[in-house]
């Protein structure tokens, strides 16, 4: 039996989001056309007859001086510290730039496996596919190269096979059952601003964080109730946010409500979703009201 712990890293929007979803079948990160959705180091579990794979979805490596983007690198680097394996994910319909060169220099100090995984091969065009394996071959020599398409499902099942191959032997950590190990209000909290940012991501993508102010999940009577306050920094956002009549937040909510119904597909699903301006939030700020025991099982 394996059990390998696995980081996944890679700049903004290639698709790490995509691919941790994919291969553990559920919605464990975000995912937006926005950068940088991903705040946390983010596990998913992913197990079969080999074993298992715990997976870290970290947030894109992006280079700014920024407080925030600072933070974000150190969650990233942090994440390869004691892992066993490494998937540098690649988005080929970009050109390799300074973010690229940083992500590989910090990889080729490395002792662990890293897998190269090229994604969205389903657009990529036979030129792009050669220059990023080039680059490859140059700055992460050694190292196995996946061509594969997150979105699709394509490419996967030979990434894993490598992994698994890669994987020190070991006992499962987790149930045989279990997708991820975050709590439920965090899950739940992470889908509403998934929702939140791709209705308004071109006005405040990143000035966004969501509390959840009450929460219960009575499995006997499948039953949901979410109590939700989305988060901005400023009452110019919350105009935004609340929209015309209200029209955004309901937008928001209704989106909110149908992603919940396939984490919860036979139960009674009540979303009261508000938004609260305060002024003293940073965005580099995200602490989350409560722990709320339960977490996903089945999925």
């Amino acid at each position: 039996m394996k059990c390998a712990s696995v980081a996944i890293i890679g700049r903004p929007s290639s698709g790490k989001s995509t691919l941790i979803n994919t291969i553990c079948e559920s919605k464990i990160s975000i995912t937006s056309p926005v950068p940088q959705t991903t705040r946390n180091a983010i596990r998913g579990i992913y197990t079969d007859q080999r074993g298992q794979l715990i997976f870290t979805d970290t947030p894109g490596w992006h280079i700014s001086e920024k407080d925030f983007n600072r933070r974000m690198q150190e969650i990233a680097v942090s994440s390869l510290e004691d892992c066993d394996a490494v998937i540098y994910v690649i988005d080929a319909t970009r050109k390799a730039g300074e973010e690229e060169d940083a992500i590989s220099f910090m990889l080729s100090g490395l002792s662990v496996p890293v897998v190269c995984a090229v994604n969205k091969k389903d657009i990529l065009s036979s030129q792009q596919l050669e220059d990023a394996h080039s680059y490859l071959r140059l700055h992460v020599p050694g190292r196995a190269v996946f061509d594969i398409s997150a979105a699709d499902d394509d490419g996967i099942d030979e990434l894993l096979i490598e992994l698994f191959s890669k994987a020190p032997d070991g006992e499962l950590l987790y149930d045989e059952s279990a997708r991820t190990d975050q709590n439920l209000e965090f899950r739940i909290s992470e889908i509403i601003r998934e929702k939140a940012i791709n209705c308004v991501r071109d006005e405040i993508p990143h000035s966004i964080r969501v509390d959840i102010a009450d929460l219960e999940y009575n499995e006997e009577k499948n039953r949901v109730w979410i109590r939700a306050f989305i988060i901005v920094e400023r009452e110019s956002q919350k105009a935004i946010l609340v929209g015309k009549g209200g029209a955004t937040v309901k937008s928001i909510r209704v989106a909110t409500f149908k992603e919940l119904k396939s984490v919860f597909p036979d139960s009674v699903i009540y979303v009261d979703l508000r938004v609260r301006v305060d002024a003293k939030w940073k965005t580099d700020s995200i602490t989350l009201s409560k722990i709320f025991k339960s977490s996903f099982q089945n999925s």
